[in-house]
């Protein structure tokens, strides 16, 4: 990379995502970072710690996301140039909703004047489009600084770039469905061969439970479809409600063995499990004692988390995921599921409630979504 200069211009790809705090689920506002290099919005922080720093798996002042905590309650200061980024990234996506303006406000800077945003191409979705910021004319020490920055926000964006730099014929694992021309359906004259299942006498169909349904999500008729809605739903308050973007199945799992799939293919991140209904609304998947999970983050990285523990697995992203629940040996498995079924964790449990399956969106891009397949064999 050449030296920062006064007039350098760096572009950077950024998503609505890779801006959003993850206990509110909207763009960061007034963001702290923590040692940890995670960051939330003040507040947000603020709140999920409570008073005495209990607010988060019982571990004083804890990052929601890895839970490293301190002994002593950290400073909240602003990254301004978490701030910054947020702001600009906000006045371009609003360019693209009506049109950019004709010209900078009266009271606003040249510094401050909303980026010109990229030209949607044919066919490409929002929710995957990019916004290309420009950069600042600014002294060389604060380049410098902003550019230890940026390289740290495009390591976390590297399967961005690696999904614009995939042919179009490898694509459709990552991206978001569109409404399929007749030439893109299967040859119904010729059906699919159907897989032959070592569950077979074990699967079931759980559907989501709508009392516990985030209002960031919306289920399908059917409810076995949960997806990211555009807007919050205006779904009655009820303290069974997640405040997270999570939803539980209505199916209470106490005893037997159960075997289910999940459609992953349309959601860019996502963690699949079990939970037990007491599971406390505002926390996430795996992160307590009474649930389990595989979550798939979208940079790139497979991981279980049991008993408040993360595994990394690697980084292969299943397209579709089996789960094993075998209440009478206490075990729970999770396979990647192709031709057939290829184990990807197992571990040991001990629940004292029934189990309920569980999902977390936190890719929050509209659309997003899961699909509880009705597994034939």
């Amino acid at each position: 990379m050449a030296g920062p200069s006064s007039s350098s211009a760096i572009p950077v790809w950024l998503t609505e995502e890779d801006l959003n705090c993850i206990i509110c689920q909207g763009l960061l506002t007034s963001p702290a970072t923590l040692q940890c290099g995670h960051s939330f919005c003040c507040e947000c922080l603020r709140r999920a710690w409570g008073a005495r720093g209990t607010g988060v798996a019982s571990h004083p002042w804890a990052c929601p996301t890895c839970l490293e905590g301190a002994a002593l309650r950290p400073k909240l200061r602003k990254n301004t140039l978490l701030q910054y980024l947020a702001d600009k990234f906000s006045r371009a996506q609003n360019e693209l909703e009506v049109g950019p303006e004709r010209g900078p406000s009266p009271v606003q800077g040249p510094e401050h004047r909303p980026a010109p945003p990229r030209a949607l191409s044919s066919g490409e979705d929002r929710g995957l489009t990019s916004l290309n910021l420009e950069t600042f004319n600014t002294s060389q020490g604060r380049m410098g600084e902003i550019l230890h920055d940026l390289e740290e926000i495009q390591k976390n964006l590297q399967e961005n770039f690696t999904w614009k730099a995939t042919p179009p014929e490898e694509q459709t694992q990552v991206e978001f469905p569109k409404a399929l021309s007749s030439s893109s359906l299967p040859d119904q004259s010729c059906p699919q061969p159907r897989r032959t299942s070592r569950f077979a006498q074990w699967i079931v169909s759980p559907t989501f439970d709508l009392g516990s349904l985030s209002c960031i999500l919306k289920v399908s008729e059917d409810h076995r479809t949960v997806t990211v809605s555009q807007f919050r739903q205006p779904y009655p308050w009820s303290q069974e409600r997640f405040s997270t973007s999570q939803v539980l199945c209505s199916q209470a799992l106490s005893s037997g063995r159960h075997y289910w799939e999940v459609d992953t293919k349309c959601c860019n991140n996502w963690a699949v499990g079990v939970a037990s209904w007491g599971m406390s609304r505002d926390r996430m998947l795996g992160r307590t004692a009474d649930s389990w999970c595989i979550e798939w983050k979208g940079t790139g990285q497979l991981s279980a988390w049991t008993m408040v523990k993360e595994t990394v697995l690697g980084s292969d992203r299943p397209g579709v995921v089996g789960i094993w629940l075998d209440l009478e040996e206490r075990k729970l498995a999770f396979y990647s599921v192709s031709s057939q079924e290829k184990l990807l964790y197992e571990c040991e449990m001990a629940a004292s409630s029934p189990l309920h399956p569980a999902f977390w969106l936190y890719g929050l891009t509209p659309g997003n979504s899961l699909i509880i397949n009705q597994v034939q064999v």
